[in-house]
C-alpha cells in the first residue's frame, strides 16, 4: 500500500473510501469494500491521523492502533492511502476538501462513505453535499448504509462497551477479526520464568480501550507463525502491590527471546477475572489449570 498523505498523486484515477474507520469494523469494512468493487479504479482510502488534534468524532480510546488499521487495510486490498493531520485538513470547507483531498491528492473517479459521514470546517459537510460536489468534479459518489447484525447496528461505541466488560467474543464478531494489539515487548520482573511459564510483557497505551482486566486466550504472531497463548491483562496483583498496567502473554510452545520487537497478540476469548492469589504456589496451579483450558479450546474449535 502506497501512502501519498505527502507525495504525487496516483496517476491512474482511484475509488476512494472516506472516514476515520475507528476499530474498522464490520460496517467501516462495507464502506471499504464499495471503493474495492470499482474494478476498474484503484482502490484507495482517505482517513485522519489525529496525533495533535482531536476532532468531535474522535473516541479518546482507540480500538486498535493506526499501524494496525493501516496494515488490515494492506491485506483487504487497499493501494492507497491518504491519511493527513485532522489539524491540516480541519479548516477546508467542504468545496476545499473534495477540490484539494479527492480531486487533486487522490485523483478520484468515485468515492464512498457511511451516512454519518462529516467533513469540511464545522463538520458540515455531509454525504449528500459530497455527492452534489463530487459531480463538479467527476468523482460518482456511493452512500453506503450502516451494516446491523442480529438487528442492531455495529458502532464503534458499542464494541469498546463489550471489550471493557470482557466480552471479547462478542466484539470480534463485530469487528470481523480478534482485536490485536501490536506493541513492543518491554522487560519485566522475570517472576513468571521461576515458576516455569516465562512471559512477554507489553504496555499498552493509554490512548487505547483496556479490556477488562483479567486472563484471556490469545494467539501471538511471530515471524509469520501463529502461535497459543494465554494473556492476563491488569496490574498482577499477586506479584506487585498497586503495580502499572501491563499485557503479560505466556507463548505455548515457543523458547526464544523477543525483547525489543513488535509483537501482535490477538484476543480470543476471556477466561477469568485477575484475582490476587494467596502465594505463587496457588498462582502457578492456576496458570496450569488456565494453559489446560487453552488446549481445551484448540480441541473444541
Amino acid at each position: 500500500m502506497i501512502d501519498i498523505t505527502y507525495g504525487a498523486p496516483p496517476a491512474e484515477r482511484t475509488a476512494v473510501a472516506l472516514g476515520y474507520f475507528d476499530g474498522l469494523h464490520l460496517g467501516h469494512i462495507g464502506v471499504i469494500g464499495a471503493a474495492l468493487a470499482q474494478r476498474d479504479l484503484k482502490p484507495a482510502v482517505f482517513t485522519f491521523n489525529c496525533d495533535t488534534t482531536l476532532p468531535k468524532f474522535r473516541s479518546p480510546e482507540d480500538i486498535i492502533s493506526f499501524e494496525n488499521k493501516r496494515e488490515l487495510m494492506e491485506k483487504m486490498g487497499v493501494e492507497y492511502i491518504c491519511a493527513p493531520d485532522f489539524a491540516e485538513v480541519c479548516t477546508l470547507t467542504d468545496e476545499e476538501f473534495v477540490r484539494e483531498m479527492l480531486h487533486k491528492r487522490l485523483n478520484a473517479g468515485f468515492a464512498c462513505c457511511g451516512r454519518n459521514f462529516r467533513f469540511g470546517l464545522g463538520g458540515y459537510g455531509t454525504p449528500e453535499r459530497l455527492t452534489v460536489i463530487g459531480a463538479e468534479y467527476g468523482i460518482a459518489v456511493q452512500i453506503v448504509e450502516d451494516v446491523c447484525l442480529d438487528g442492531e447496528m455495529i458502532s464503534s461505541t458499542h464494541i469498546r462497551e463489550l471489550i471493557r466488560n470482557g466480552k471479547i467474543e462478542q466484539a470480534n464478531r463485530l469487528l470481523g477479526y480478534e482485536l490485536r494489539f501490536k506493541l513492543p515487548v518491554v522487560s519485566g520482573n522475570k517472576i513468571a520464568r521461576t515458576l516455569s511459564f516465562p512471559t512477554i510483557n507489553q504496555i499498552i497505551p493509554k490512548t487505547n480501550v483496556i479490556p477488562r482486566f483479567g486472563v484471556y486466550a490469545s494467539y501471538v504472531s511471530i515471524h509469520g507463525r501463529n502461535y497459543r497463548g494465554i494473556t492476563n491483562i491488569g496490574i498482577r496483583p499477586t506479584v506487585v502491590d498497586g503495580g502499572e498496567t501491563v499485557m503479560e502473554t505466556h507463548i505455548l510452545n515457543f523458547g526464544g527471546e523477543l525483547y525489543g520487537e513488535k509483537v501482535a497478540v490477538s484476543l480470543t476469548k476471556f477466561l477469568r477475572p485477575e484475582r490476587k492469589f494467596a502465594c505463587l504456589d496457588e498462582l502457578k496451579e492456576q496458570i496450569a489449570e488456565d494453559i489446560a483450558e487453552i488446549y481445551n479450546i484448540e480441541r473444541n474449535g
